[in-house]
């Protein structure tokens, strides 16, 4: 089966434009570091238009892949990504960053599986739920063996550790156990309960407190914990209304850290300014809206369920992650989908349009 003619072109033209504007932006943020680390400016920008294609490639055969297939390969792919995440404590596939070990070595590619596991945990759960229907209203044959898995995958990324995924993938697993009908008083109690959990894991380790502290008042810490906050704001700042000029931003000049990854949007902000930033948060707001709709007009409940799912990952990634820039979250390593460097995050994203491209594609072929 063709879907050609069939293909959502609004949210096809907002994914092209968010991936152009981030190999743009990876290569703005990035070339003078790249220049003084590896004295080659492009060493960034290349390896992004790389991931770039493959991302491509790959979207264009998930497009044309009957979603309704990826129920045959859910519990498979979930498997295959938790074993990745296991293979992350073995002596010579993890590597350690800054502390945390989520990357893995693996055929000679960098690869990090929680990308991959955000992915197949809806697969899953989309499947899933589909298959238990009316009885996800029942706690032990349906809740609870969801919170079981949940709660391994969850142990498994806090490990690393990994704090802001785990947080990303509670909250596309909430949403899809409430819009599949799960009854509220299991999720009440279980948020409730998992409170004094979560001040544990936070207060109760150093660089997590500090960062809370720094989030509450960078300025207590300007030259440590709240550099990087402040550094951020610094670049909106400077950015204005129409910002200072593609290319042209400070900020990115050592100032802040990882100007081309997770503080991506930063760098935005001073180059193109308000406007820059307003337009890629609108951006993003359609493409989730676009996501959404695809899942409301679904008559198929599998495909619904997928479309709703990868609907809610990418935009809660991508609202953390421009929540975090503007210091209305604490900081956390999470990568801005499409725009941010980064070949797993990136490839990954593109996928999760290809799967809702083909449940749009196919609901137009029905009519």
């Amino acid at each position: 089966m063709t879907f050609r003619r069939d293909v959502d072109t609004s949210l096809l033209l907002l994914t092209i434009s968010l991936t152009c504007i981030g190999v743009v932006m990876v290569y703005s943020s990035s070339a003078i570091m790249a220049e003084e680390r590896f004295q080659d400016g492009f060493y960034f920008l290349k390896r992004q238009l790389l991931y770039t294609l493959v991302g491509f490639v790959l979207m264009a055969v998930t497009t044309y892949f009957n979603y309704k297939n990826w129920r045959k390969l859910a519990v498979i792919a979930l498997l295959g990504s938790i074993a990745l995440l296991a293979l992350l404590f073995v002596p010579g596939f993890g590597v350690r960053v800054g502390g945390a070990m989520r990357w893995l070595h693996l055929l000679g590619l960098t690869v990090q599986p929680a990308e991959l596991v955000k992915l197949t945990l809806v697969l899953y759960l989309a499947h899933s739920l589909t298959r238990k229907r009316e009885k996800v209203r029942s706690f032990l044959k349906g809740y609870f063996p969801y919170m079981i898995v949940l709660g391994l995958l969850l142990g498994m990324l806090l490990k690393q550790p990994d704090l802001g995924s785990a947080m990303i993938i509670s909250g596309v697993a909430l949403s899809m156990l409430i819009v599949a009908g799960v009854r509220w008083r299991y999720i009440l109690p279980t948020l409730l309960m998992s409170l004094p959990i979560v001040y544990f894991l936070v207060m109760q380790v150093d660089y997590r407190r500090r960062r809370i502290m720094a989030f509450l008042d960078p300025w207590d810490d300007p030259f440590d914990t709240g550099f990087q906050i402040i550094q951020s704001l610094v670049a909106f700042g400077k950015g204005g209304v129409l910002g200072q000029g593609l290319g042209i931003g400070e900020q990115k000049l050592f100032y802040l850290p990882e100007a081309h990854t997770d503080f991506i949007f930063s760098v935005i902000g001073e180059e193109l300014g308000l406007v820059g930033t307003l337009i890629i948060a609108a951006l993003f707001l359609l493409l989730v809206l676009s996501g959404i709709r695809i899942a409301l007009h679904c008559q198929d409940p599998f495909g619904r369920n997928l479309a709703f799912g990868l609907s809610i990952l990418l935009g809660l990634e991508a609202f953390v992650n421009l929540a975090v820039c503007m210091g209305l979250l604490p900081t956390k390593g999470l990568a801005l989908p499409f725009i941010s460097y980064g070949g797993t995050s990136l490839v990954v994203s593109l996928i999760a349009v290809g799967i809702l491209l083909n449940i749009s594609a196919s609901q137009r072929s029905t009519k």
